[in-house]
């Protein structure tokens, strides 16, 4: 791509647009409320603002790159479509069954997610394919006349079909898919064997669902905004972020929607990973905070970690299995409802709790002086000094101190403590949460937290990064320029990439190489086409398989090294990677026989060079870019803290802390002993003492 491109990321309580004009290399910055009702509403505003402040013409917009929670939030708050499943006769429970591991073994009151498709709507057909693709049972076509009259009868707006084996042979599933297009031609129809064609029912069943579930969401929102640019005179070349963080075309995204539901989340961590690229470091925890959430992402050797499952609408926070499985390639992270708009109570035993209800943008917290009443985090950083009244988005939004204070001291007082007490302990509450996140997440994937690189973005990130690198023993803080709006420029970071996966299950010293081989190919075309439909050129081609020990359930993906096709040394290659790769997560090897399961081909373009501009040298001692002092609450007292302009802090500029750093999208806290030093791309390298 050439010309000039938006990145723009819709988040719970702001849109964040970034322009960036690759010829020249620069970047413009925009931050607006969340338009909840309508969320295409601010990403409009944004790029008109935008393409009006840089005096670009719109149309030589190259490309809008989208990133959106819209999805994620209509399955969470069960706003899709209603929706009907069709599976093989006697497995229509599979999907409320779920798993026989129960995730908390001593809670007789445990509730998991209800089924996007309650039993009413769970309709079967007599057929039977067997695991390796034969047919047992033919698809009886009395039955499905009938799964098809009921469905009808119904009013199901969306139908999910998910047959027993059918990522083995997807022909009966193709059969159903024709009867209902022939029969029901205004129902959205989802087929498992295109969606996640592999082994595991519950969690196939379950993606499928969550897919037809927001199709229709995601066809009329993405309509709406192509329609939407080309009356701003802006060519219509739209491209969404995947949760693995490849882009995709609104066709393809408006056919698959489940693959964008981490969207925002995978593009900040790809900010994160261009960053340590840049900056020359290898072990990275991007710590994402906005306004509703925080992320947590591994970055290492520069790569963010990948996986081939998550979970949405988790019923218990930290508990994996309380939530929908969705089997889609995906940025591994770990998600806390804690964001500066989370809401702090004291529960019925006298705790003090923050999150995971949030305030959002609208009403928003009590400080937004827009009708919100309750204490947030955001409410507590501004009572504690780390937020300025009159600073807020560089001035555009002043904060209301007196609203916070009232909301804390109604709220809150039962715990019978001053108004800044009761602010501090919200902050530490929401610091402790998110800290206790990112242990869970380093330990479960083997890794020492104290020898990562805490890198902190997203609204409220650099307002409470010290805190949580406090808590998990890291040394070192990065806070990058833009912070605020770091998922939108991760955005400009991003390929053009697709993923196929197809489940076929063989021991490596039995491998079919002809089925195998054949397999990969196919899957390599599908990929290919889904790409070279978004641009011209070669894109590449990278394979992996999902390997196990035979009998176990979990499996470790493993890149294929080798060239065009597998052979006998490919597959010695894949046994030497996957024992180094079980034993860094695992600690041990074993000599048991290996298991294939699932084979993945990717096709992609280049990364696009980072969109960060090197940072001039800063002329004299960074004392000239401060701008003020203010108050701080440190360790139970507040303490007078310089206040630094960061738009004046240039390259090689150092300073101690504590202090504060004032940026228009974000406020950089550092409430202690430090070392600063501000890097070639304006970052600020922190190190605590």
């Amino acid at each position: 791509m050439s010309g000039w491109r938006i990145g723009a990321d819709i988040g719970g309580t702001f849109t964040d647009l970034v322009l960036r004009d690759d010829q020249t290399g620069a970047v413009a910055l925009e931050k607006l409320l969340t338009t909840p009702e309508q969320p295409d509403d601010a990403v409009i505003a944004g790029v008109a603002a935008l393409v009006d402040r840089s005096g670009l013409a719109a149309a030589g917009l190259d490309a809008l790159l989208h990133a959106t929670t819209l999805f994620t939030n209509a399955l969470i708050q069960r706003r899709g479509a209603k929706t009907a499943l069709i599976t093989t006769a006697g497995f229509e429970d599979t999907i409320e069954i779920a798993r026989e591991h129960r995730f908390d073994m001593y809670d007789l009151r445990m509730r998991r997610p209800e089924p996007l498709a309650p039993k009413a709507l769970r309709f079967g057909v007599v057929e039977r394919v067997m695991p390796d693709g034969s047919v047992h049972t033919p698809l009886d076509e009395a039955s499905l006349a009938e799964a098809v009259r009921a469905v009808r009868t119904s009013g199901a707006e969306a139908v999910g079909v998910c047959l027993l084996h059918a990522y083995a042979n997807p022909a009966h599933e193709q059969e159903v898919a024709a009867r209902l297009a022939a029969d029901l031609p205004e129902v959205a129809v989802t087929l498992s064997s295109e969606v996640a064609p592999e082994i595991r029912e519950y969690e196939r069943t379950s993606t499928v669902l969550a897919n037809a579930y927001v199709q229709g969401i995601a066809e009329r929102y993405l309509d709406r905004m192509l329609s939407r640019l080309a009356e701003l005179g802006a060519p219509e070349r739209l491209f969404v972020m995947q949760s693995d963080g490849g882009l995709l075309t609104p066709s393809t995204a408006a056919r698959l929607p489940i693959r964008l539901v981490e969207s925002g989340p995978a593009a900040g961590a790809l900010a994160a990973a261009a960053h340590a690229r840049a900056m020359g470091l290898k072990n990275v925890i991007s710590f994402d905070m906005g306004g509703t959430t925080a992320k947590a992402a591994l970055i290492v050797e520069c790569q963010p970690l990948t996986a081939p499952e998550f979970e949405i609408d988790r019923r218990y926070k930290f508990h994996a299995g309380s939530g929908l499985p969705v089997r889609v390639p995906v940025i591994e992270m770990i998600e806390i409802g804690t964001g500066g708009g989370s809401i702090a109570r004291v529960d019925a035993l006298g705790r003090l709790q923050v999150g995971p209800e949030s305030a959002g943008s609208a009403p928003g917290p009590a400080a937004y002086g827009r009708g919100g009443d309750k204490p947030t985090v955001t409410d507590a950083d501004l009572i504690l000094g780390r937020l300025g009244e009159k600073s807020f988005l560089g001035g555009d939004m002043a904060l209301e101190i007196e609203a916070a204070r009232n909301s804390v001291d109604a709220d809150l007082s039962s715990l019978a403590l001053s108004t800044e007490a009761a602010a501090a302990g919200i902050v530490a509450m929401a610091e402790e949460t998110m800290a206790q996140a990112a242990r869970i997440h380093a330990i479960e994937r083997g890794v020492d937290l104290p020898d990562f690189t805490v890198f902190a973005f997203g609204g409220a990130g650099p307002v409470h990064a010290w805190g949580v690198a406090e808590r998990l023993g890291t040394s070192e803080i990065v806070y990058p320029a833009s912070a605020g709006v770091m998922s939108a420029l991760g955005l400009l970071t991003a390929p053009i990439a697709f993923e196929r996966a197809r489940g076929l299950t063989c021991l490596l010293d039995d491998v079919d190489y002809e089925t195998v081989n054949a397999a990969l190919s196919a899957l390599a075309a599908e990929a290919l086409a889904e790409v070279e439909q978004a641009q011209p050129g070669q894109p590449s081609i990278s394979r992996a398989v999902f390997l196990r020990y035979q009998r176990q359930i979990q499996e470790v993906r493993v890149p294929i090294r080798s060239g065009d096709a597998l052979d006998r040394a490919a597959v010695e290659q894949l046994k030497t990677d996957f024992a180094a790769a079980y034993r860094a997560i695992y600690g041990r090897a074993s000599e048991a026989p290996i298991e294939a399961v699932s084979w993945r081909v990717t096709a992609s373009f280049p990364t696009p060079p980072a969109p960060f501009p090197e940072m001039a040298p800063g002329s004299g001692e960074a004392d000239v870019a401060i701008k003020g002092q203010r108050p701080l609450w440190i360790g139970g007292e507040f303490v007078e803290v310089p206040v630094y302009d960061r738009y004046r802090l240039g390259r090689g500029h150092r300073f101690e802390g504590p202090a504060l750093i004032e940026e228009r999208e974000s406020t950089v806290v550092l409430a202690g002993p430090a070392e600063a030093e501000i890097g070639d791309f304006g970052e600020i390298r922190v190190k605590r003492a």
